[in-house]
């Protein structure tokens, strides 16, 4: 049974989100498809779910995400809560910098919305909103990878938290990560994406770099631009990639 760390973490984020609980399940579906289940259900009180297995867990695309063979071995959560701002544009970019500046110094990030290490995928976030009456709602999903696990069946080769750091386990990284991510969007709500570019640009693990795109286009990544859109240098010119339908993946 892992001891989670419910409590540290309810005492370093709710001072500043008046309402905010922590709760852990053993098993669940899918921490967001909960949150937007409660949603929509009008339950918008700012929580963190955690769940130490997932049976139907989502990634971007309607891609699965698989939990660990143990529990801990991948650690899985969501954040649900009310966000009030005119601009969404660019909040899986400032999720995924929290994250990163969370877990460690030498993470990277790969447009849209994952964590790398090395070129292979240690995290992912799944973002989500729904709007009840007045309000909207967003959930953000972190997977992300403690133990070593198998690259079969995953589009990207997986790294994990313990090659960096051998004694991490998930309630550790979670304390780091949680209150982290919750200063970041709570910061994006505040000031919007471009407060977070310079540094989204130290970790743009693309940056400089040929990449192919699901739609066929291919050229040199040049960073994001002040939306949060991927600036991709093609022989037709400069293009602007700002739907997370789009894939895009280094060639080299």
């Amino acid at each position: 049974m892992l001891r989670w760390p419910a409590e540290a973490i309810w005492e370093a984020v709710a001072p500043g989100l008046p309402g905010f609980t922590v709760e852990v399940l053993p098993e669940i579906d899918s921490t967001n498809t909960e949150l937007m289940r409660r949603a929509r259900a009008g339950r918008l009180e700012p929580v963190l779910l955690v769940a130490e297995a997932q049976s139907a867990g989502r990634g971007r695309l309607g891609r699965q995400w698989h939990s660990g063979a143990q529990a801990g071995d991948v650690l899985t959560f969501s954040l649900g809560l009310p966000l009030r701002m005119a601009d969404w544009s660019g909040l899986s970019l400032a999720a995924g910098v929290g994250v990163a500046q969370g877990l460690h110094p030498g993470l990277q990030l790969k447009w849209p919305n994952d964590v790398w290490w090395q070129d292979r995928k240690l995290a992912g976030i799944l973002i989500e909103t729904t709007q009840v009456g007045d309000e909207r709602y967003a959930v953000i999903g972190v997977g992300i990878n403690i133990a070593a696990r198998e690259a079969a069946g995953l589009n990207t080769a997986p790294a994990w938290l313990q090659e960096l750091e051998p004694g991490v386990d998930a309630p550790t990284a979670l304390l780091r990560v949680a209150p982290a991510l919750v200063q970041a969007v709570q910061r994006f709500e505040r000031q919007g994406w471009t407060p977070f570019l310079p540094a989204y640009a130290v970790r743009d693990a693309l940056a400089g770099r040929e990449v192919l795109l699901s739609d066929g286009s291919q050229g040199q990544a040049r960073g994001v631009d002040a939306q949060g859109a991927l600036l991709v240098h093609t022989a037709s010119g400069l293009k602007k990639i700002s739907s997370a339908e789009v894939s895009v993946r280094p060639t080299h």
